[in-house]
């Protein structure tokens, strides 16, 4: 990539949230994102990323996971270095799953969820999910590659009823007004 087109070069997507109350199953989200190829940019995920996965190329890891929101600070971070993603790829979508485990869940019982989407010092992105409590998922960001070569940010979140597995199949499909 020429070093004269601005555009995002590497981004931090964090989450966190509140453990459950005692007594309560821990509350377990996940982020996770999916790399659309040039040829397909709203067909099938070239690939997924999650807990436990990275991007093949390894442009795309996940630094820190929780099962509880125990802890201090972002329970969950991911990152994405677009400056080394294939030019085959022309967009990736980034999204939250809440694990459906033992039972139903939405946002709403989610303790203070929070969510940060930044590049270096800067807060591209900010919300808390008050916009979707009754999803079970959402997307939080798709990143497009321009026809300069440079990647794009489009903030936004989207909410969706899918459980983990179903919602890594559709979260870059083309969304209905």
């Amino acid at each position: 990539m020429n070093g004269l087109i601005k555009g995002i070069h590497k981004a931090e997507i964090a989450l966190k949230w509140d453990p459950s109350p005692a007594g309560q199953p821990p509350t377990d989200l996940d982020i996770i994102a999916a790399t659309y190829l040039a040829s397909d940019p709203y067909g099938d995920p070239a690939h997924v990323v999650h807990f436990d996965s990275r991007s093949p190329d390894g442009t795309i890891h996940l630094n820190r996971d929780s099962k509880d929101g125990l802890g201090f600070g972002w329970d969950e971070v991911m990152t994405v270095e677009f400056d080394r993603i294939d030019k085959r790829y022309a967009r990736v979508v980034v999204g939250v799953v809440i694990q459906q485990r033992p039972g139903p869940r939405t946002f709403v019982s989610v303790i203070n969820p929070a969510l940060r989407i930044r590049e270096g010092y800067t807060d591209l992105a900010t919300d808390d999910f008050g916009a979707v409590l009754g999803a079970t998922a959402a997307t939080v960001a798709e990143f497009v590659r321009e026809d300069t070569g440079a990647w794009d940010f489009h903030p936004g979140v989207h909410g969706f009823e899918d459980d983990p597995v179903a919602f890594a199949q559709v979260m870059g499909a083309t969304r209905r007004a």
